[in-house]
Parts: C-alpha cells; structure tokens; sequence
C-alpha cells in the first residue's frame, strides 16, 4: 500500500494540468475558450483530490463509490459549481439539476460508475455505420476522476466490474492516446491513457484500440499540417478512433490538456463516420 503522501500528489497532477491549459489558453485561438475551462476545471478537481486524500487518512478508503460517497459527495459540489458558473450552458444546466437534486447526483454516479464497458461490437458488414453508444455523462466523469485517481496513486485497485480493452486498473475507458521515445523498443512507444484514474498502458502500434482489428489496411491514421504532432488512429472494422499527441515531437505536451488544440480534427473524423472512443475534455 502507497502512502498517503504519494496520493496527495494527485492534487499537484491536476494542478500541472491547470498550469498547461492555462499557458496555451494565453496563446489565443480557438481553443482558448475550452482551454480556460479546463483550466478551472482541473483546479476544482485539485481540491476534490486534496479532500479525498484527507479523507483516507482520517479511514482508508474502500475503493467503491457507494462505501465511499459520504466522504466524497460534499468536496464533489464544489466541482459541479464550478461548472455551473462557468459551463457551457447545456452542461451548467446539467450542473446545477444536480447540486438541486442529491439523490438524482448519486444514481447517476453509480450508474457511471456499473456501466465501464463503452466499446462496443463492430457494425455489420451490411452497416458500416459506427456503433452506438450511451449518452456522455461528462458530469459524473468530472467528479469520479479525482477520487479514482487518489484510488489509483496508493494502488487500491476499484471493485468495478472489468471491461474488455480498458484500463488495466480501473476499467476505465481510454480518451487518449499517446507516442513516447522508448531507447529499447523500434521506433516510439504507443501508449493509451485512462479517462479515470490516469494511468497509461502500451499497446501495440499497429491495432486498434477499441476491437481485435490488427490487419494495417483497415487501420487508417489521418494527419493535418495544422497539428503536425496529432493524429487520428481510426479502425475501418469498428469505426472507433482515438486522438494521438505525438510526445518525440513535443515533449512538454500533457496529451488530454494539448488534445483541446486539435478538437477541428475530432469533428472532422466524425463527418466521415468514425466515433471516439471516449470524449475528451471538449465533450467531443
């Protein structure tokens, strides 16, 4: 078991994440504007992080939402409030429903939190449309985040149900992937990263990460002169993709924060049929 301590550095992850969304949100540009966001967002999630580890330390965490909620669900407001303040509408409105509404705030996090699996069986030959997927539910993200990745830094594994190509430790989905210089491996390292609790796991270059497609003609990665360091790696079989940063190009990139760059390259994939794997912090 890891100590307290090294859970309490969840907070100062949250807040390097602040700090580079706040430094490319000062650049201008389109992605300013959700790149402010996330600024705020991550401090909010700073402090839920700092609550839940103080919270271990007074009794040790459980590692499942419904023994650990009463030590959670109060620190948690603060970050709907935040979103409430300053959300886009839709999402603020959802913000405030649940700060009004306790009861409705806690199913909805259980229900995220028994429902891991969001990759889907591939489509028919018949349809190559993408599958279909449940309804974002980015508000209970937000929230799980902190406590799942304080779950994660003192290695208490989560009673969650396992989920076929996610995280290795929570279930989790993958919202992003990156490329890493590896001095004892052919070319960079292909990582993927969790949406929850931030950990990373390599996988092979040349498949999917979504479905069991390894055949290299139905795995198409799609570049733009705008975002030389972004690509999209999508799957002809499943019609899934997810977003890659190319670290070797630019080392000081923190992938979901430099992801909100290139958010132009998401809408694009999806005019031509391809579906996320998990939406990132745009909610796309």
């Amino acid at each position: 078991m890891r100590t307290i301590a090294e859970a309490e550095d969840v907070a100062s992850a949250f807040e390097r994440r602040a700090g580079r969304a706040e430094l490319l949100a000062a650049a201008g540009g389109p992605a300013s504007a959700p790149l402010a966001f996330a600024r705020g967002l991550y401090r909010a999630q700073a402090a839920l992080a700092a609550a839940v580890s103080d919270a271990h330390s007074a009794r040790p965490l459980a590692g499942a939402p419904d023994a650990d909620m009463d030590r959670v669900i109060d620190p948690a407001r603060d970050v709907l409030r935040f979103v409430a303040s300053v959300g886009p509408s839709s999402l603020a409105a959802q913000a405030r429903t649940r700060l009004d509404d306790a009861p409705s705030l806690v199913a909805r996090l259980a229900a995220f939190w028994s429902a891991p699996d969001r990759v889907f069986a591939s489509p028919s030959r018949e349809s190559p449309a993408p599958p279909a997927a449940p309804p974002h539910d980015y508000l209970s993200r937000a929230v799980l985040r902190p406590y799942v990745e304080v779950l994660a830094r003192l290695g208490l594994r989560p009673l969650r149900a396992a989920a076929d190509r996610a995280c290795p430790f929570c279930a989790g989905p993958a919202w992003i992937a990156s490329r890493r210089a590896a001095p004892d491996a052919d070319g960079a390292e292909r990582r993927l990263g969790c949406a929850l609790c931030a950990t990373e796991w390599v996988v092979r270059r040349s498949t999917c990460a979504a479905c069991p497609e390894e055949d290299p003609a139905k795995l198409p990665s799609f570049r733009s002169e705008r975002h030389p360091a972004v690509r999209v790696e999508a799957c002809e079989s499943c019609r899934r993709y997810v977003k890659s940063i190319d670290l070797t190009i630019d080392a000081r990139a923190i992938p979901e924060v430099d992801d909100l760059l290139s958010v132009a390259m998401d809408l694009w994939a999806a005019e031509q049929g391809f579906m996320r794997l998990e939406p990132g912090l745009a909610g796309v």
